[in-house]
C-alpha cells in the first residue's frame, strides 16, 4: 500500500511522531486506545506520519503478536491519511526479517530499522543486517542511527553504501552529527529525519526532510507549523516556534526518558496512554510537577484548562 503522505524528497511525510503504545491498567496493550491516540496525533496534532512499535512504543517489551495487532489497529484508524511506519529493528537479523514481513502483511507503509544494539557489530555486519531486512519485503526503509543506545554509529561510508539499495531511502538521525549528515545528503538521495527534538530546526537548516518526534505527542501541530514556515522561507518565524517549544522539549526529553515523560504529558493534556511496562516506570510526582510547568511555559493547553 502506497504511503499517503510521502513525496520524492520526504518519503514518509515530514512530521512524524514515534507513537507510545497505550496500555491498560493491568498492562495489556490497549488497541482501541491506540486507535484513538493515532487519530488524535493525525487529526489534531497534524502528524502526517506515525512510527508504531519503535522504542518509544516500548518495542522491547511487546510481543511479535502484539506488534502486528497494534500495527493493524493503527493502519485501520489512520492509514488512509497518514504514513504508518512499523518498527522492525532488533539485534537479531532473522527476527528483524520476520518482523518486517509481519509489518508488510499488516499494511505498513514503511519500516524503521534501528542499529542492532548491544552486540556492537562491525560496519560490514551493519551493512549485511540492513540489506537482509530491506531485501525481505517491498517496503521502503528508514534506518535509525542512534549510537547512544545501540553502541555503534552507522559510519558515513556505510550509509553511502546502503543508499545504493533501492528500498533504503531515509535515515532517522539521533547522533547529532549535522556535518556528517550534510555530507551524506550531498552524496546520496537519502532523506534525513531529525531523531532528536532538540535539533529539529538545525536539521532542517542543512536539508532534512522533517522529523520523527517524541514531543510531537503534545506539540505536533506546532512542529508541523515550524517545518512549514522554514520551508516557505520564513526562517525567523520557524525560529520563534523553535524557541517557544524549548521548555516542552526540556520537560519531556531531559528528565526520565521519552516514553515515561511522553505518557505523563499525554495524561496532562487529557489523553492518557496508561502506564509503561517494566523496566520502565511512571514519572514521579516531582517530575510531573516540573513537566506541568514546562508544558505551560511552552503554551500547551492542559486538561485542567491551564495555558500560558
Amino acid at each position: 500500500m502506497a504511503a499517503p503522505t510521502g513525496t520524492s524528497d520526504a518519503p514518509f511525510g515530514r512530521m512524524l511522531t514515534a507513537m507510545v503504545t497505550p496500555f491498560t491498567d493491568d498492562g495489556a496493550v490497549d488497541y482501541e486506545g491506540a486507535q484513538r491516540l493515532a487519530a488524535y496525533l493525525v487529526d489534531e496534532q497534524r502528524n502526517d506520519g506515525l512510527v508504531v512499535s519503535g522504542t518509544t512504543g516500548e518495542s522491547p517489551t511487546t510481543s511479535d503478536d502484539e506488534k502486528e495487532r497494534l500495527l493493524r489497529a493503527v493502519v485501520e484508524a489512520v492509514g488512509d491519511r497518514a504514513t504508518v511506519v512499523a518498527g522492525a529493528g532488533s539485534n537479531d537479523t532473522h527476527h528483524s526479517v520476520g518482523l518486517a514481513r509481519d509489518a508488510e502483511r499488516a499494511g505498513a507503509h514503511g519500516l524503521l530499522l534501528v542499529t542492532p544494539y548491544y552486540s556492537k557489530p562491525p560496519q560490514e555486519g551493519l551493512y549485511r543486517h540492513f540489506t537482509a531486512v530491506a531485501d525481505a519485503t517491498g517496503l521502503p526503509v528508514m534506518l535509525y542511527d542512534i549510537p547512544s543506545r545501540s553502541g555503534v554509529p552507522i559510519q558515513t561510508a556505510t550509509l553511502v553504501r546502503l543508499a545504493r539499495h533501492e528500498r533504503i531511502v531515509a535515515v532517522k538521525d539521533a547522533k547529532a552529527d549535522l556535518f556528517a549528515g550534510s555530507q551524506i545528503m550531498a552524496a546520496t538521495d537519502l532523506a534525513f529525519y531529525s531523531g532528536d527534538d532538540t535539533l529539529n530546526l538545525p536539521w532542517l537548516s542543512v536539508g532534512a526532510a522533517g522529523c520523527v518526534s517524541v514531543v510531537g505527542h503534545v506539540v505536533g501541530a506546532e512542529i508541523a507549523a515550524m517545518i512549514g514556515l522554514y520551508r516557505s522561507g520564513d526562517v525567523s518565524g520557524a525560529l520563534a516556534v523553535h524557541r517557544r517549544l524549548l521548555p516542552v522539549i526540556s520537560g519531556i526529553m531531559t528528565q526520565a526518558g521519552g516514553v515515561i515523560m511522553a505518557k505523563a504529558a499525554l495524561t496532562l493534556v487529557g489523553r492518557s496512554a496508561g502506564p509503561a511496562r517494566l523496566p520502565l516506570v511512571e514519572a514521579t510526582e516531582e517530575q510531573v510537577a516540573r513537566l506541568r510547568e514546562d508544558l505551560i511555559a511552552g503554551g500547551v493547553k492542559l486538561s485542567d484548562g491551564v495555558v500560558s
